[in-house]
């Protein structure tokens, strides 16, 4: 339960930091082009990135990295654990990385848009 916790508190932070970057970026940028979302992303990945290797070399308590990377990352972008993972994966499976790539992108964007057009066919 201590985990579920940690993780639940880690995401309604990370999901505040979210809403609140992706606002003031849009309201400074205003245009069609989702800046506020790529801005997000980027800002996930870097700080995944930025955290990976301490939290690996560091004796950092289980706990703590579940709200760090599950919790608050996850509930920043979920972008930045595709971007973790894939890149991890790479360093010795390139191919599962690869295969991963292309599932989640052709896959996803493929679901997203099948998604849309079956909700549409209902409305």
């Amino acid at each position: 339960m201590h985990k579920l916790v940690l993780i639940a508190l880690g995401g309604m932070l990370g999901t505040l930091c979210r809403y609140g970057l992706a606002t003031w970026v849009e309201q400074r940028a205003p245009s069609p082009f989702p800046y506020g979302t790529v801005v997000i992303n980027l800002a996930g990945c870097f700080v995944a990135g930025l955290l990976f290797p301490v939290f690996e070399q560091a004796s950092i308590a289980p706990e703590l990295r579940l709200a760090v990377f599950t919790g608050f990352l996850g509930g920043f972008t979920t972008f930045s654990a595709y971007g973790l993972q894939t890149v991890v994966l790479a360093d010795g499976l390139l191919w599962v990385a690869v295969l991963n790539v292309l599932v989640s992108n052709a896959v996803g964007l493929a679901l997203v848009w099948i998604g849309i057009n079956l909700s549409r066919s209902f409305l």
